[in-house]
């Protein structure tokens, strides 16, 4: 598989302020991070809180700016492009927030959220209702739905609303940061299920970020773990479950939960 995505030496600092009588200085995000996607890839990017997952994702598609190193994008350098061919380029790269109802505007409804996106790829004004209603079929939610508002659903069904004006754009790759985290456990599962079955139907390839490694387990093809800013270990998923190399990821693992409360897990 050729690679789709190139990062090499990915660096973000952020300023920090020096309120409160503290030191003003800079924090390092990201910290000279390297890897590859390949073409038709789901990668896993896991770590606890404030560990650089959600900056790297959003540094990949330059929602962000970096401070030092590169992104290429099917053999494009994501930083250096213009903003028109920019702008042409996020045609191809998407991305699927945690929490969809802060993304959506509250006035829109779900035909226009969606159609958004559909302008992007130049789609008449009069058929993007249409068209909108088959990318809500395809994740699953009824075509009259684009009528309705995004404070008419529950995050299940909100988060699927996400993934469709992610899809409507027909990218190849998405960012999908932490989907499923603000979700209960059953829903986690069908959006999961979901992504699934997308990623095998439309060939997607994906950043899938999260701080859940049982949902990774089920996804990702790889997984990179991150602390503090920093690429620690990367392995195929069915590896890093079954021999974890470096202490943090172990610790990681043990702390999954176990269905069984009598049973304990152990670092290995």
């Amino acid at each position: 598989m050729a690679a789709l995505i190139e990062v090499r030496n990915l660096t973000k600092e952020f300023q920090r302020s020096s309120g409160m009588g503290g030191d003003a200085g800079t924090i390092r995000a990201v910290d000279d991070i390297s890897f590859d996607i390949q073409q038709g890839e789901v990668l896993g990017l896991v770590g606890e809180s404030g560990s650089g997952k959600s900056t790297t994702g959003r540094l990949i598609l330059r929602l962000i700016e970096p401070t030092d190193g590169s992104v290429t994008f099917d053999g494009k350098s994501v930083f250096t492009l213009p903003k028109q061919e920019l702008r042409l380029l996020r045609r191809r790269m998407q991305i699927v927030f945690q929490d969809p109802y802060g993304a959506f505007n509250p006035r829109m409804t779900v035909g226009n959220i969606i159609g958004e996106a559909l302008e992007l790829r130049g789609v008449p004004r009069a058929e993007r209702a249409h068209e909108a209603g088959e990318f809500l079929k395809i994740v699953q939610l009824p075509h009259h739905y684009v009528a309705r508002y995004p404070h008419e659903f529950s995050g299940g069904q909100r988060q699927r609303i996400g993934i469709a004006r992610a899809l409507a754009a027909k990218p190849e790759f998405i960012v999908a940061d932490e989907p499923v985290s603000a979700l209960d456990v059953s829903t986690q599962s069908e959006i999961v299920n979901l992504l699934l079955q997308l990623q095998a139907d439309l060939n997607l390839t994906m950043l899938f970020i999260s701080h859940d490694l049982s949902v990774v387990k089920v996804l990702c093809d790889r997984v990179a773990v991150m602390q503090h800013g920093r690429i620690v270990e990367l392995a195929p998923s069915e590896q890093l479950f079954r021999a974890p190399q470096e202490d943090y990821t172990k610790e990681l693992l043990a702390a999954i939960p176990i269905p069984d409360p009598k049973r304990a897990r152990r670092a290995a």
